[in-house]
């Protein structure tokens, strides 16, 4: 295994290592760390231990997982609910 269980293909440890990354390539590399979370997994835990461990001040990754964070969890709405829009 590359990384760790938060952070399976490193991809998060590897943006801080990458000098002169963009916040547009951060944002990409967000997506792809997030799109391969098991299923069940806490996306909030995880960035706020991958902040914990690696959050650098000023760099556009933790610019990206604080924004990250702080987006609400999308709610189920079942039901009655679900069916009015």
């Amino acid at each position: 295994m590359k990384g760790d269980a938060l952070d399976p293909k490193a991809l998060i440890a590897e943006a801080y290592r990458i000098e002169g990354i963009s916040l547009e390539e951060c944002r990409s590399i967000f997506l792809d760390w997030a799109l391969s979370l098991p299923e069940g997994a806490d996306p909030r835990a995880a960035l706020d231990t991958l902040l914990a461990r690696h959050g650098t001040p000023g760099h556009p990754m933790t610019q990206v997982m604080t924004e990250g964070r702080a987006v609400a969890l999308p709610r189920r709405r079942g039901g009655r609910a679900a069916r009015r829009s």
